[in-house]
């Protein structure tokens, strides 16, 4: 594994998680089926927001916590594997999950409702059920299903068919719209496999 400063010098995103502790299983079940649901990923439980080592008081119980939340709380269940760190006399308790073939996993988010979540950036990102029958496998891997498009979207492919990449920031400007707006566009078209994410550099961008 590589070293945990380094892990969190990467700081969250697509593939890594902080978590100062495991309080519920229905919290901590969204992020991992999340990863499960996208490219796997890792937890390190005991490390806070700004990448603080906290460490954890009982790795037991956070095991514990864990395995609930993956057994009852995600559909179907999923197998996580751990390891403990050591660092500065705390416990940072690795949790790994793997990319799962059995997509799309369910988090329970309340007494009868079931929610699939995948991995954006650093969040956890609801999904819409046409994402879901995306994130369904064939044997030539996820199929997207492709739905039709208004002008902002339109305008993101025809910007990228000139341009070789794109950024939030260019978007917003291209159409004069809000963040939010902007955001939710590039993640839905993200989503639906129009155009690819790219978070191994400063700032994010989008391609075809």
């Amino acid at each position: 594994m590589t070293d945990l400063r380094e892990l969190i010098r990467q700081g969250e995103g697509e593939r890594l998680e902080f978590k100062k502790r495991t309080t519920h299983p229905t919290r901590i079940a969204r992020t991992l089926a999340s990863l499960a649901n996208t490219h796997g990923g890792r937890v390190l439980v005991g490390v806070d927001d700004d990448g603080r080592i906290v460490g954890v008081r009982d790795a037991e119980e956070e095991i514990y916590q864990l395995r609930q939340a993956a057994q009852h709380y995600i559909d179907p269940p999923l197998e996580l594997r751990f390891k403990e760190v050591e660092e500065d006399d705390r416990v940072v308790l690795v949790v790994m999950v793997a990319e799962s073939s059995h997509k799309p996993h369910r988090a329970q988010v309340a007494d009868g409702d079931w929610r699939a979540y995948v991995r954006v950036r650093d969040e956890s990102v609801q999904t819409s059920q046409l994402t879901e029958k995306a994130l369904e496998r064939t044997d030539t891997g996820p199929r997207f299903e492709r739905i039709p498009l208004n002008k902002e979207e339109l305008a993101v492919l025809d910007y990228l068919q000139k341009n070789p990449r794109i950024t939030l920031a260019q978007y917003m400007k291209l159409l004069n719209i809000g963040q939010r707006r902007a955001y939710r566009t590039l993640i839905k078209l993200t989503l639906h496999g129009y155009i690819k994410h790219h978070d191994k550099q400063k700032e994010v961008y989008y391609t075809l």
